[in-house]
């Protein structure tokens, strides 16, 4: 049963006033009696009742520019915990306005107890540059940013932030920010447009000393569903999220996306050359990576394509998908700016029994590294029902790891026109190792595709990899579209990982 004393308090922090300028850094307010199942409790209760948008701040901060929005921000001196070093842990704050016009609510439990964070104008530097805008009630942060001790003492690092929507970002230590998560997504690329569920309210439990692994509760609201979640957080070189949702729909929901990964695409050396740029390639993550239910390891480089392609790979309980970052060294991009070849991929491993659906693939038209056109996520069979209850968990890893699979990892793929315009190239690199034989041809290989015609596959060494060099051409002739499939293996056994590619003319 929810307490009444929880229900308060949180909508005594929705209605906190703002204050104006400040000093201190964050403060609490007084709490009321807290326990992790009062988040699923609220959830379930919120279902049962109508939508009800939230608050948004004043228009005026809404229409501001970029260069507006970055001349204010959290100054780390008045994070909450900063000079508490027995506490491992700081929490910033992110100013609302632009693209964030929906105010969270904010809390941190400690004995038992949750405490409002109130907003908090003051905890803000800017420069005067920073417009005059009305300040009001309905002002409140936009997200929250974690930072802990991660490689020195004494030195604070960022490694996850939540802001917008259900969207979050992480990354192993020494990686920088790509891809994103969401905590659901729903409808995604249907014509009739796609909902954004919100993560509404956070509760941050504070952490003991010499804790690592850090605790953060969250409520997810939209018009067809709402949801409990809870974030277990362990940063580090794979910094690991374990990840628990229940979800109460409102609407049946036939179309909906658990588990979801946001990234960027624009081209590589598939595609490299649409883009007159002195780069080699750009993107955060170049391939989605599968380990199905019967344990097939598959490989599905990513692509720009220039109208909306959506793939369904259909699965019973996979073991494991996400989107991957192969390209990992300066040279792949030569970009002292972006610097992709530092960004992570992540990987979802599913708990329990997901059941039949498909890890569903969107790959959107893009002509700008601005702007995510990639989403990944399991698609359940039959969706979830109004009135029904969902839980489902998994752990979410952060990091720069090649592959989470059985087989040779495709390190790299290249497609471009063949000799004297005679067709089209496609090279795919392995990685090499103890694996591979001395002899390549006693690799068999295997190698379709749905359409068109296709050489017979060619084998050598890369010298710089070590590993075998998959070459084959092929002519279109009448196709528009070809699924593409090719594998090594030896003495009937898989080599590598399957490599799958969806071409269109």
């Amino acid at each position: 049963m929810l307490r009444r004393e929880f229900l308060a308090s949180l909508a005594a922090l929705a209605a906190a006033p703002a204050l104006g300028q400040s000093s201190g850094g964050l403060r609490l307010a007084e709490g009321a009696p807290f326990d992790p199942d009062d988040v699923i409790a609220l959830a379930r209760n919120l279902a049962a009742r109508a939508y009800v948008p939230p608050v948004t701040v004043p228009a005026e901060w809404t229409e501001i520019t970029y260069e507006d929005y970055v001349s204010i921000w959290f100054a780390d001196r008045n994070a909450l915990w900063n000079g508490e070093a027995e506490t491992p842990l700081r929490l910033d704050v992110f100013a609302p306005g632009l693209y964030f016009p929906t105010p969270i609510s904010l809390s941190v439990v400690e004995g038992g107890k949750a405490r409002p964070l109130p907003f908090d104008l003051g905890v803000f530097d800017k420069t005067d540059k920073f417009p005059d805008l009305p300040v009001d009630e309905t002002l409140g942060y936009s997200g929250l940013r974690l930072r802990a001790e991660l490689e020195h003492a004494g030195i604070y690092q960022e490694f996850a932030v939540f802001q917008g929507a259900s969207y979050f970002r992480a990354i192993g230590t020494g990686n920088i920010y790509g891809l994103s998560a969401r905590g659901l997504a729903i409808d995604t690329a249907e014509p009739s447009g796609e909902e954004f569920p919100d993560f509404r309210a956070f509760w941050l439990e504070k952490p003991a000393a010499g804790q690592t692994t850090f605790v953060l509760h969250a409520l997810l609201d939209s018009p067809s569903c709402t949801g409990a979640y809870r974030f277990e957080i362990t940063p580090g070189p794979s910094q690991v999220m374990e990840i628990t949702a229940r979800i109460f729909p409102r609407l049946d929901m036939d179309h909906v996306g658990l588990a979801p990964l946001t990234s960027m695409f624009q081209y590589d050396q598939t595609n490299r050359h649409r883009f007159d740029d002195f780069r080699p390639a750009v993107h955060d993550n170049d391939g989605l990576q599968i380990v199905n239910g019967a344990g097939e390891t598959i490989w599905r480089p990513l692509a720009n394509p220039k109208t909306l392609q959506i793939s369904a790979f259909v699965d019973d309980n996979p073991r494991g998908f996400g989107l991957r970052q192969r390209a990992q060294t300066y040279g792949d991009f030569a970009d002292l700016q972006a610097l992709y070849h530092k960004r992570p991929g992540a990987w979802i491993t599913p708990k329990g029994d997901w059941g039949r659906g498909a890890v569903t693939l969107v790959e959107i038209p893009t002509d700008s590294e601005i702007y995510d056109n990639i989403v990944c996520y399991w698609r359940p069979e039959g969706g979830l029902v109004a009135g029904s209850e969902a839980e489902f968990a998994y752990t979410l890893t952060w990091d720069q790891r090649l592959s989470d699979g059985a087989g040779l990892p495709v390190l790299n793929t290249m497609m471009g026109a063949g000799f004297n315009g005679q067709g089209t190239v496609v090279i795919i690199d392995f990685m090499g190792d103890d694996t591979v034989p001395e002899n390549l041809s006693d690799i068999d290989i295997r190698l379709s595709a749905s359409a068109g015609t296709n050489t017979d596959g060619v084998l050598q060494r890369n010298p710089e990899t070590g590993g075998p060099r998959l070459a084959f051409t092929f002519e279109a002739g009448e196709a528009t579209l070809i699924e593409f499939r090719a594998q090594l293996r030896l003495d009937g056994a898989p080599l590598s990982e399957v490599w799958l590619y969806r071409w269109t003319a």
